[in-house]
Parts: structure tokens; C-alpha cells; sequence
């Protein structure tokens, strides 16, 4: 949880938060995490009143304190995407739940904020087309779960093969990496497939989730990219659409380490690549 923290503190020594550019959220309207999930488990959540089952499944206890985090964390998405879809391009500190279902949260995940923010905008018909760019280490699970009956959303899922969940669930696309891929192979990969899906749709927005957790260092992830390998993802990515004339909204996802210093500097990444298309603003 300290990476949170210090990657703020990553951010402003490197000058990309400054009251010009930084956003503060309000906790997600409990109609809006209904668009995603089961009414029964948000009223749950936000009245910290989760079964002990439920807890165990998403890792840890619900009180006051995790609730309220995870309503500003999506409420963070979501004004992410406003202010992508306004700017061209935004990025939440936070986010990246993938791993939380339609029923309940999973893996560490309470709210799928990248889910509830896609169908946020598709309801207010701010977007038709909506594709999701999830390159954390685990497959997105849960994002494939709450979208698979939504036909404006694409979810694409470039992830560890033999890493969490144990069990997958099928994501419009889904591409399965084995142990120790490292940044030749994987950026090769990602080329070829970010091509081909941008040419599916017009898409009028992408989320991006950028997890840290292939990096060699993560006590997680059994990939195998460096620090430069996760910058030129980054790059990569962002500018494949941003080129393009297609907002994104980027979202931190995973990473673990006993080092937060290094974590945290490995996630404030994705904010120095998203400046430099921004015009640094």
C-alpha cells in the first residue's frame, strides 16, 4: 500500500504534479458501481458489511477505510476518462482493479474501476466504442467477466500464462506469455497486436492499464522486462493511439516489490511517458 504514497511523492519531485494538471476525485456514486457490479455487493461494500467469504476471496477485510479507497480509487478512473476524453490523454494514481467480478471483488480488487468507468461513459453516450488495453502481468479476469455481454467494449489482456488467476476467464483477446519473457520478445508481440486492434473500431477511447508487475524485479510477475523495456511499452502503446487521435486513460494496475522506492519509480513511468504526449501538461 506505501507505493501509492510514494509515487506521489515520484511525481512531484519529478514536477509532473502540479496544480495545473492534478485532479482530485469524489468517491464514485453508488449508481455508477452498479453499472458493473451486483447492487447487493456494492451496498455491501459501502456499508462495510461484506460476507467473511468475500473477504477472503478479495484478500482482506472491508472496513471503512478500504470502502472509501476503493469508491475514490474509481471515482479517480472515472474522472481520469472525462479528462482524457477532454485532453486526449489522463492518468488515475491509482486503478487498475482488474481482478474484482460482476458479483464480487477478487485478488486484492474491490471495485473494477477501469469496468465501471467504461460503462459510465458508454451510458452517458460519451462512448460507443470503448477498448481496454490491459498489459498487468495477470490476466484480467474480472474486466473480461463484467464485459463480456457488452458489445461497445473490447477487452485485450497480454499477460503471464502461468500466472494468476489459476482460473481465466476469456477476454475479448487474450494473449498468454510464458515464464521469463523479456523486452525483445514482448514488445515485438505487442506490436503486432496493438495494429491489429486498432483497426476493429473506431475507438473512442482506450483504457490502458499499465502494471509494472512484468518487470524483472517483481516478486509477482515471472516475466522478465526491464526499466526500459516497461518505458518502451509505455511508449509504445500510448502513442500507437495517441497518434491516432484516440484519448487514453492510464491507469497504474500492479507491481510488487519490498522496495518502494524502486516500485514507485517504476509506475511513475507510464505519467512521464503520458507527459511527453500531453505537451508535459
Amino acid at each position: 500500500m506505501g507505493k501509492y504514497s510514494a509515487l506521489m511523492e515520484q511525481l512531484d519531485a519529478r514536477g509532473l504534479a502540479t496544480p495545473s494538471n492534478l485532479h482530485k476525485p469524489t468517491p464514485a456514486e453508488p449508481g455508477w458501481l452498479k453499472l458493473a457490479h451486483d447492487a447487493t455487493y456494492i451496498d455491501q461494500v459501502i456499508a462495510c458489511a461484506v460476507p467473511p467469504k468475500i473477504e477472503r476471496e478479495i484478500g482482506f477485510p472491508i472496513g471503512e477505510r478500504v470502502s472509501r479507497r476503493a469508491q475514490l480509487a474509481a471515482g479517480g478512473t472515472i474522472l481520469a476518462a472525462r479528462l482524457a476524453l477532454a485532453n486526449g490523454i489522463a492518468c488515475n494514481t491509482a486503478g487498475g482493479s482488474h481482478h474484482a467480478r460482476r458479483d464480487h471483488g477478487a485478488g486484492f480488487c474491490t471495485f473494477n474501476d477501469v469496468a465501471v468507468a467504461a460503462l459510465v461513459l458508454i451510458a452517458e453516450g460519451l462512448a460507443a466504442n470503448v477498448l481496454i488495453v490491459d498489459l498487468d502481468v495477470h490476466q484480467g479476469d474480472g474486466t473480461a467477466d463484467i464485459l463480456k455481454n457488452e458489445p461497445r467494449a473490447f477487452t485485450f489482456s497480454m499477460h503471464g500464462e502461468r500466472n494468476y488467476p489459476v482460473r481465466k476467464i476469456a477476454s475479448d483477446l487474450d494473449v498468454a506469455l510464458p515464464d521469463g519473457t523479456g523486452d525483445d520478445a514482448y514488445l515485438g508481440r505487442l506490436t503486432d497486436i496493438l495494429t491489429d486492434i486498432s483497426g476493429r473500431a473506431a475507438w473512442d477511447i482506450v483504457f490502458y492499464n499499465a502494471g509494472v508487475d512484468p518487470h524483472a524485479d517483481d516478486r509477482l510477475g515471472r516475466l522478465a522486462l526491464s526499466d526500459y523495456g516497461l518505458r518502451a511499452r509505455d511508449w509504445l502503446t500510448i502513442g500507437h493511439f495517441r497518434e491516432r487521435g484516440i484519448p487514453v486513460c492510464g491507469v497504474i494496475g500492479g507491481g510488487y516489490s519490498r522496495d518502494i522506492g524502486a516500485l514507485a519509480a517504476r509506475h511513475a513511468i507510464l505519467f512521464e511517458v503520458a507527459a511527453e504526449f500531453s505537451g508535459g501538461s
